[in-house]
């Protein structure tokens, strides 16, 4: 039997609002995952480090600050040069239309934007995740 799938969700820049982060947290937890909170203000470098510590199979980061052009590229090379770009990384949060390609093609999987149905989330993670044994 394989093991749960693991996520971490994390807060990356100086954004303090993390109520949405909590709330997807805690519906991934409901429907089954293994959830990491690394609360707020973490560095790139803070959250591949938990990553990878956690040996989760996918990052969930919350951005609301307008940062996600610069911290979620930082976060995907930085999984990448540990080893771990298998990892499904997710965003969520205030990301204009326009961006969401860069993201893309940093490695990011999947932007949701506010008012995202729980569910949805869950549904994209159980099909696209894979949990490491």
């Amino acid at each position: 039997m394989s093991r749960r799938i693991r996520v971490l969700v994390a807060k990356p820049g100086l954004d303090g609002h993390d109520r949405g982060a909590k709330v997807v947290a805690r519906g991934l937890r409901d429907a089954g995952m293994e959830v990491v909170y690394t609360g707020l203000h973490r560095t790139p470098e803070q959250i591949v480090r938990a990553a990878v510590d956690e040996d989760v199979d996918v990052v969930g980061l919350s951005v609301l600050s307008g940062a996600h052009d610069r911290l979620v590229p930082e976060v995907v090379a930085g999984l990448r040069a540990e080893g771990r770009g298998d990892a499904l990384v997710l965003v969520g949060g205030i990301i204009p239309a326009g961006d969401v390609a860069a993201l893309e093609a940093a490695g990011v999987s999947m932007v949701f934007g506010p008012g995202t149905n729980i569910d949805d989330i869950v549904s994209f993670v159980r099909t696209r995740s894979t949990p490491r044994d």
